[in-house]
Formats: structure tokens, sequence, C-alpha cells
């Protein structure tokens, strides 16, 4: 298709893009608009930038908000501040008022992108006193600009001076901002005005190095989220007073808990403050798949609530490993990536890097996603999910468990219980650790994924989880640590365990990259526990971590023990020197109606690095096991499906996300792979009679049998992904 073709095709239709009913219409921008576009501007781009192309492209998605260039590190229109760097094309036009005006004409709301963090030369040389300094006295740099300091007027008085510039001149509804946060974890600022306002808050110098063992970085580290939180309040307050009680200073978030750790921010008192959040969490890793979109989905859900919207930037572009910014990304992983994000609860928000293109194949991926999702807009959003079972997480444990390691401490051991509960089709939703007391009776079960870090009142709040009949889940080092990373003597909830810690450093010491040749033994008489179900035919399974002997209460079950290490090579070395021992890798215990299963044995984690079958299949029986099969949903046929269900009054809505497809666990994708048919029986609430259903995707209605309380029905297959609605 030409560039002249594809604006011709994309006029039909222009009036329904922003035609809402006119209850909706009535709601604030940030309440109503599901669906975002982004030209990222270039600075090549403003003599070429072909406004009724773009406009049509607009109506084409069905795009009801755009994101437009404004300042920062380059401005796109002529700023009256003369440090502000005009794009170098820019030659006085007024590319982001130009823009704005045909946005607004065109009944879409539009944010202001900035980009805050760093600058040119000319202003550091101009008021070096605002910048971020190394130990050495010299500035922290990237590439050719220079970072500046959270902490100097640069972020106290002249951005918000560039705020109220770009209201003033064209009233935008809010702003973005892609690096608001200034300087990352990694780095220390020694400037004057960090020095001078860290001893005021703390009493003591900054820390000459990282230690995360000393209490003045720790100290430095909490005062660093603060300064965030009082930067994105300064923003707030900023735009509201110049543009009404609806401008929003948003800014932009990560999908990571890590990468919100590393640039400090906190996203349980982001989301507190929040009516509205953008996630810039644009691809997949091939570690994580495409699913971890719709996990971040209901994670960020989880926080800010399920009534308010949350966009994420879906690049049209080469983005990941490796990135080519201006070659369009397979049509397929990009869709992939979209509908996953929309399974989880996410807006879909395309996402182009420059305004003129020779590879016009990325024009054609967002307008059939965009359009189905206009479509279905009422099964979408303003919803509530629905699950068997809580994942626990906890940002403060990937700060002071994780510290520099929390890939591996905290993000793997959380991938592989996910993984294992997206492979098995149980649907789950992340649950934040100070969230277990409100969300508790979402669930029959909780999962802590070596949850090191807890204090004493986090600790509680499980034990009243186990005392109510929940059933739980803890792997690792859970419970060992205190909410600053300190050992405790002994696991805090060691009582619930029936197991107690071997060592202060059990957990971390354990925890390596490398794989050892450890196996786990199983029974080899008698009937063995439900947790074992489908291993009949083998008594030992591969392991490939670190044991050591474990106390354990009387009255527990092991099913599970731990095969010390042997050679791997040469093969006439490789048999077992001890082929039996007592130390324990699974402990089995009940509490009254709760039944409680401790993992020693880092399973979690090595599911998800290492994606062994025999872990997911562990993990899921010992899942089903502590929730004693009080699951809502049972999806059975071939494939790989995510599943996510979620409730509205009157019908049940579930998404059924095929990732069984060429390339699922090494991005990009390029070929779609139907399974089906599938068999689906889900549970029904009170208000939902079950005798109404109909395929959202293949626009099919097929029958349904409803029996004490459950609804059976058949999808017959699923290309990308289908979603069912019960009513």
């Amino acid at each position: 298709m030409t560039r002249r073709n594809f604006v011709q095709s994309s006029v039909a239709g222009a009036a329904a893009a922003s035609a809402q009913p006119p209850a909706q219409a009535s709601l604030p921008w940030y309440r109503r608009v599901c669906r975002w576009g982004q030209t990222n501007i270039t600075e090549r781009d403003p003599d070429r930038y072909d406004i009724p192309f773009w406009r049509d492209y607009w109506k084409r998605t069905r795009s009801q908000g755009v994101i437009v260039n404004a300042g920062g590190i380059v401005a796109y229109y002529p700023s009256k501040f003369p440090l502000h760097h005009r794009a170098e094309f820019l030659n006085g036009r007024d590319l982001y008022g130009e823009l704005t005006q045909a946005a607004h004409q065109d009944g879409l709301a539009v944010l202001a992108r900035m980009d805050c963090n760093r600058t040119a030369e000319d202003f550091y040389q101009a008021h070096p006193d605002w910048f971020a300094r190394q130990a050495s006295g010299q500035p922290h740099r990237a590439e050719d600009k220079y970072i500046t300091c959270v902490n100097s007027p640069y972020y106290d008085e002249y951005i918000p001076g560039i705020l109220r510039e770009i209201v003033e001149r064209s009233r935008p509804e809010g702003f973005a901002d892609n690096s608001w946060s200034g300087l990352g974890r990694e780095s220390i600022c020694y400037c004057d005005n960090c020095v001078r306002k860290f001893r005021a808050a703390a009493g003591k110098p900054i820390p000459a190095r990282k230690d995360w063992n000393d209490t003045g970085y720790r100290q430095w580290i909490q005062w660093n989220y603060q300064r965030r939180l009082e930067i994105l309040d300064l923003f707030n307050r900023t735009t509201k007073d110049a543009g009404g009680p609806h401008c929003l200073y948003i800014g932009m978030n990560s999908g990571s808990i890590t990468s919100q750790s590393r640039s400090f921010r906190d996203f349980a008192q982001i989301s507190k403050r929040a009516e509205f959040m953008l996630l810039d969490h644009q691809a997949r890793a091939d570690e994580s798949g495409f699913q971890q979109n719709g996990d971040t989905g209901k994670l960020v859900h989880g926080l800010l609530g399920w009534d308010k919207l949350l966009p994420e930037s879906m690049a049209l572009y080469q983005a990941g490993r490796p990135t080519f910014r201006l070659s369009a990304k397979p049509s397929n992983e990009a869709r992939m990536w979209m509908i996953e994000g929309i399974a989880g609860g996410i807006q879909p928000w395309w996402h182009h890097i420059g305004a003129w293109h020779e590879d016009r194949r990325a024009y054609s991926t967002a307008e059939p996603v965009f359009r189905w999702h206009e479509e279905h807009e009422q099964y979408l959003i303003n919803r509530q999910p629905v699950a068997g079972i809580g994942v626990v997480w906890s940002q403060r444990n990937t700060d002071y468990y994780g510290r520099d390691e929390s890939a591996e401490l905290v993000d793997a051991p959380y991938r592989g219980v996910t993984e294992a509960l997206i492979r098995a089709r149980l649907p789950y939703l992340p649950v934040n650790v100070d969230h277990i007391d409100r969300d508790a009776g979402r669930f029959s079960a909780l999962v802590l994924p070596s949850i090191a870090a807890l204090s004493d009142a986090q600790c509680a709040a499980v034990k009243r989880f186990i005392a109510n009949g929940g059933g739980l889940v803890a792997t690792g080092a859970t419970s060992l640590y205190d909410e600053w990373g300190d050992p405790r003597p002994d696991f805090a909830l060691a009582d619930l365990f029936g197991a107690h810690a071997p060592s202060p450093d059990f957990g971390r010491k354990g925890a390596t990259r490398t794989t050892a040749h450890t196996y786990l033994r199983l029974p080899g008489i008698g009937e063995r526990h439900p947790a074992l179900r489908g291993f009949e035919e083998t008594d030992i399974l591969p392991f490939g971590g670190a044991l050591e002997a474990m106390r354990t209460d009387p009255g527990v079950s092991i099913p599970l023990t731990f095969i010390p290490a042997f050679p791997i090579y040469p093969p006439e070395t490789s048999w077992m020197r001890v082929p039996k021992t007592d130390i324990p890798g699974l402990v089995l215990t009940t509490h009254g109606n709760s039944r409680v299963a401790y993992l020693p044995a880092d399973i979690d984690r090595r599911f998800g690095r290492d994606n062994l079958p025999d872990h997911g299949k562990l993990l899921a029986n010992i899942f089903r096991w502590v929730s004693a099969d009080r699951i809502p949903l049972d999806v059975r046929g071939p494939g790989l499906i995510d599943c996510h269900l979620y409730r509205q009054p009157g019908r049940l809505v579930l998404h059924l996300v095929n990732l069984t497809n060429e390339g699922t666990w090494r991005a990009p994708l390029d070929e779609l792979i139907a399974v089906g048919p599938l068999q689906v029986r889900v549970k029904l609430p009170d208000d939902v009679k079950g005798h109404g259903v109909q395929h959202l995707v293949s626009k099919s209605k097929p029958t349904v049998a409803v029996r004490q309380g459950w609804a059976t029905l058949e999808v017959k297959s699923v290309l990308d992904h289908e979603v069912v609605v019960i009513s």
C-alpha cells in the first residue's frame, strides 16, 4: 500500500472515531479515553511532518487520544526559554501546537510529551549547578547529553515553567514524561544540592559507595524514593494550577518492578496518587514471553484500581533485542503483545518512531486490533478479575532482598510461579504484600515466591489468611529477612511452614545462576501425595539447585528429598554417590482447614530460568493441593493458553490467549498457529445464569450446558485469541 493510498482509504468513518455515548462523554478524559497513539517525533521531522496523513491514521486506528512531543530535551515549538533546545529542523515552526490543534479539532485528547532528565552542553555551561555530579566532581552524562539533578532548581523551577508555558500555549489534557525520575539507583549524585539536602534530611553525608548493610545508604535509597514523589506532586500542582483540575502530569512508569526500583519509583505510592497511568513497556523478552504483558496489567491494576485506565506504549518498530527504530516489527509479534496487554486490562497505545517511514508495513498493524477494541470496549473496561490464586509481590523485597541481584533472587521465582500457573491454566492475580488483608476474600490460596523481606505486620497478614482457611505456598527464603533485608534467626513464618531455616544466609547462598547436577527423590513405596500426581513412572526429578539439612516439626509430610550433586561428565562417572538423604525439598502441613506447602528447593526460580516441564507440573500440583481444588475455571485441550477471567454485572468475560506459536519463546514471532478445540468449564456467580454465550473474535454463539452452578462450553479454535462472554 502506498502512503497516498493509505491516506485515501482511511477517510471513511472519521466521525465515528470520536463519537461516544452522552453519559461517557461527560466523564473526564482520563476515565473515557481508551485508545492512544504516538508518533515519537525526531529532530528531522518538523519539515516533513505530514499532518493530514497522521490525522487520517488517527481516525483509521480509532484513536481517542494522542501523545505529542512538546519539550524537555528537545522543544517542538518556539519556546520563550532560550536554553530550551529547538529541534534542529524546526525553523520557527510550532509543530507541537499544530498537532495539538489538529487533534483537538478531531475530538482527541492530547498529552504533551516531555523528556526532562537531560540537556545539551550549552544548558550545562549556563547552569552547571543544576546537574548531577560524580564523586570526582565530573558531571554524569548520557552520550552527548548532561543529566540534570532532581534536587536542583531545574526540577523545582525550570521544568514547572516549561509546563506552564505549554499549557498556556495549547491547553493539552495532560503531560507524559519519558524520563521524569532522573538519575537511577546505579549512580550516586554528589552535587552541592544533594549534599546539602541529604544532610538536612538524614543528618549525615551522602554515602561514599553502595553498601546495602549501611544505614546511611538505606536512608539514601528511601530519601530518593521520597524525592520522586515530591516531584510528581509538584508537577501535578503546576499543571492543575495552569490548566485546571483535570490537567494531569502523569509521567510514565515501567511494567517491571525491578526497573521501577532502579528508577526510585515507588509503584504503590505513585498509584495512590494516580487518576490515570501510562506504562512504558513496549516489548517482550525471550524469558518472559507475551504473557508478561497480561501479568503487568493485572499487577498494576491491583495498585491503581480496576476503575482506572492504563494505556501502554506498544512499539510498532522492532523493539527489544535487536532494536531497529525505523523497521516495522513483524505484525504478529506486535499484535500478540497488544492482545496480551488487553487481556490483562491494559489499554492499547500504538507507537511509531519518526513521522516519515520508508518501511510502511507498520501502518497496517494497529488498525485491526484497535477497531476490534472499539467494537468490544464495553467488555474490556470496568470489570473485576476473578481468580483462585494470588501471587504475592513486594517492591521492598526487590530492593532489600534482591538488592543488586533482583533478577535472580526475586524476578526469576515470581516468573517461575506465574509461568507454571499459566501452563496449568489456573487463573491468578498478582497481590501486593500490603494488600493481603484487603484482597484475601478473592483467593483460595496465596503463593509467596521467595518473598524474603517481610515486616512483622506483613507476616501477621499471611497468618490471618491461613487462620481464615486459605492455603499457602511459600518458597526459598520467604520471611527469613525483615523489611530492611536483615536476616532473622529463623523464618518468621516457621510455625506455618513446619520447617526452620538452616542458616541466616539461606536463600541468597543457594541462588546461583549455575545449574548443579542434583535431583529430588520421590517416595518409592506406598501411595504418593497428590502433589506428585503424574510422576508415577519416576522415582526422581531433576532439580539443579543446592539444599542443606533443615529441621522440621513433628507431623509434617516430606514427599521430596534432596540428592546431592555427582559428576555429569564423563558419563562413566555419572552415578549417585549419595542416592538418599533426609534433607527436605518439599514440606507439607495442615492448619485446621488450611493447607501449607513450603518449598526449600527453589523450583520456582529454576522453572523461571530453565523451563523444565517437570518443575512446572510439580508447582501446578502443589497449587491445586493448597487451594483444595477451589479453582473457578477449568480449560482443557491442546496448546499453551493464557486464561484471564473477569466479572461484570450479569456476565463473565474470559480471555483465552494462544501462546502456542512459532517463536513463542524467542522473539520476534512471525507465524500464528491455531489450536483447539478447547473444553471450558467456569463457575458462575449468582447473577450470571450462563444461558447466553458469545465469542467476540470468531463471532460464533456456541451451545452451553449449565449444571450445579458451572457452565460448560466448547471453543472450536483459537488463532491468536478468543474472548468468551457468558451472560
